[in-house]
């Protein structure tokens, strides 16, 4: 399987393959960083103290493996709707449903995440009000068929990394940092609470599997989406890496714990608290481009799963005039809005992190099921077992209500019968 064979080159696409390795990794990049980073560092601390750095490390193993699986089954399903697809197909019809319907809930877990997370940044006082305006606001701007640019894309990742980049500087030169906060990196609840924290930072690595979805728009996809992915994972975990521990340096364990916007913190007790507002902003437009794409991506896998029987046919329409499925983002929207007014912010992030981890094993399962010799199962095995593991490790309540949520998924699918399946 050498690099430029005829078989990969002239492999049919619908769409131009125009990107190399370089592009798809800062695609990747763009999907990784986000306000999760501003969020998740507090429960990983309460979970682990300094040995979050020890589940940074687990959560990136774990989201490498499965972004490895997706990356072979979109190169065999190379459409949208990711394990919604690749479960129905490779596993058969149920664990597609139950996949499409944990990464819904378990997004909208994420988009109540991030309005709190804009809120807390923004205008603490006033976080939950402040969320629910933000969704409000930017459902109305999805119904009007207006998304993200490229360009605009590109330019909030580089704010973020910037003020991430400034969180470091300021902490590590304008701070008191002191490496005894860094220990003991083995916590008082062992193992049991560096799976936890990694549950929690998993949430900070959300969207690595976009890179795997570029099967038909990369140049030698075999060899670019693979090195892609291992690249953007890596420069991730290293910024990531750095932010937690410049902030453990300046802050503790106990510190970053007790912080509802740990970031910004750990700037204001340096001498350069005076620019804790850039770390608030860059947080808050971080925030703001996570829920413009997060409702949109949520609210077509709803349109999917409705048109094809998996969720009541209403959310399948289409907007006569701006061609945008307005139902399936409405239920979004007045869904997020709903749990912003009644949830907290790190109990969004745990039943994220067990709802998508569970969507995530079904991918694994899948990519298992593929052709393939024993040496290139072991990642989806890894990745199975990684994501049981991390999830079942968050707090008991965040993963009783997750399973309970998908389990009650499962009875009304159950209930009301295998769906037709479509003609092809």
């Amino acid at each position: 399987m050498g690099s430029g064979s005829p078989q990969r080159d002239e492999a049919p696409s619908r769409l131009a393959r125009h990107l190399g390795v370089a592009d798809a990794v800062v695609i990747g990049l763009g999907s990784m960083i986000g306000a999760g980073v501003f969020a998740a560092f507090a429960p990983a601390a309460e979970a682990a103290g300094a040995g979050l750095l020890l589940g940074l490390a687990v959560a990136g193993a774990v989201a490498l493996c499965n972004a490895v699986s997706s990356a072979r089954l979109a190169a065999v399903y190379p459409q949208s709707g990711g394990t919604y697809v690749y479960g129905r197909e490779r596993l058969g019809p149920f664990f597609g449903y139950l996949a499409g319907f944990g990464f819904v809930v378990g997004k909208i877990a994420s988009l109540t995440a991030m309005a709190l997370t804009f809120g807390l940044y923004a205008l603490p006082a006033h976080a939950r009000p402040l969320g629910i305006a933000a969704v409000a606001a930017l459902t109305a701007v999805n119904l009007l068929g207006v998304t993200k640019t490229a360009g605009l894309t590109r330019a909030i990742v580089a704010g973020v990394v910037a003020t991430l980049v400034f969180v470091v500087a300021a902490s590590l030169l304008a701070g008191e940092p002191d490496s005894a906060r860094l220990g003991p990196l083995w916590p008082d609840r062992g193992l049991h609470g560096v799976l936890a924290s990694a549950g929690f930072l998993f949430f900070a690595f959300a969207g690595y599997a976009r890179i795997a979805t570029l099967g038909e728009e990369v140049r030698d996809p075999e060899r670019t989406i693979p090195r892609a992915i291992v690249a953007a994972l890596a420069i991730t975990l290293a910024l990531y890496a750095a932010v937690a521990a410049s902030v453990l340096l300046v802050l503790g364990a106990d510190g970053v714990a007790e912080a509802a916007a740990p970031l910004a913190r750990a700037v204001e007790e340096s001498s350069a608290g005076g620019l804790t507002p850039v770390v608030r902003a860059g947080a808050a437009l971080a925030a703001l481009g996570v829920i413009l794409s997060l409702l949109a991506g949520v609210s077509r896998t709803v349109f999917a799963m409705a048109a094809a029987g998996d969720l009541p046919r209403r959310l399948a329409a289409v907007h006569k005039t701006r061609k945008v499925p307005h139902l399936a983002e409405l239920a979004v929207g007045a869904a997020v809005v709903a749990v912003v007014s009644l949830a907290d912010l790190r109990s969004a992030i745990g039943f994220s992190s067990v709802t998508v981890l569970a969507y995530y094993a079904i991918a694994n399962a899948a990519a298992f099921t593929l052709p393939s010799g024993r040496r290139a199962r072991i990642v989806p095995v890894l990745g199975f077992a990684g994501c049981c593991t991390i999830a079942l490790a968050l707090p008991l309540g965040t993963v009783v209500a997750g399973v309970g949520v998908l389990a009650g998924g499962a009875a009304v699918y159950a209930l009301r019968g295998r769906p037709r399946r479509r003609s092809h």
